[in-house]
């Protein structure tokens, strides 16, 4: 499965482009946020994929970063959204706007997007809003690593490794904090994970 593609922008249009990669043309399906941040063709662009396999046909669709990507499958998980209206949706709205007005159960925005209906963006809250809580804590916390101590940022990496396992930023933030706390040394990350892990387990 291709996760990311390297080569030279050989076309874009707002729906699509086509990278050269060592002679073969790659066409990557991209929402208009990624699109307007192209450079211009015959120039190099790495983007990050997510690749549809059906039956018929395999399709990759690209973007700019791969908090993007990962956002686009997991509206793929959604009934009722499929790969062209997840695209549309993220060219309707930034990725950190959607994850706002889905963890806010924002409907009337999420009803604004060209595309969405009311009964899709009640599938979208119902759905999504305790992950996109999760990934907006995340995003929050590489965010907040600029500019932090070492230490500060193993606790923001470890948190921000939790919540992606699929823990609660409250409950990981309360296990990280009686683990630094009980500590008599410096940890590493590896530590704090293997001694969160083992709290979180009981």
């Amino acid at each position: 499965m291709i996760a990311r593609i390297t080569g030279i922008l050989a076309y874009k249009s707002v729906t699509h482009v086509i990278i050269d990669t060592q002679g073969i043309g790659y066409r990557v399906f991209v929402p208009l946020t990624t699109y307007y941040e192209l450079p211009e063709a015959g120039q190099a662009v790495t983007l990050e994929i997510y690749t549809s396999v059906r039956d018929d046909a395999i399709n990759l669709f690209g973007f700019q970063r791969s908090h993007e990507r990962d956002l686009f499958q997991l509206m793929l998980s959604v009934a009722g959204i499929g790969p062209k209206l997840a695209l549309n949706i993220l060219s309707g709205i930034s990725a950190g706007d959607l994850i706002g007005a889905v963890s806010e159960g924002n409907l009337h925005r999420l009803v604004g997007i060209p595309g969405v209906g009311r009964k899709t963006a009640e599938r979208m809250i119902f759905e999504l809003k305790e992950k996109m809580v999760q990934l907006g804590a995340g995003d929050a916390g590489r965010r907040e690593g600029i500019g932090l101590s070492a230490d500060e940022r193993i606790r923001e990496d470890a948190l921000s490794a939790l919540v992606n396992l699929g823990y609660k930023s409250r409950i990981a933030q309360d296990v990280l904090d009686r683990i630094l706390r009980e500590s008599t040394g410096k940890l590493t990350l590896d530590e704090i994970l293997k001694g969160s892990l083992k709290i979180l387990s009981t």
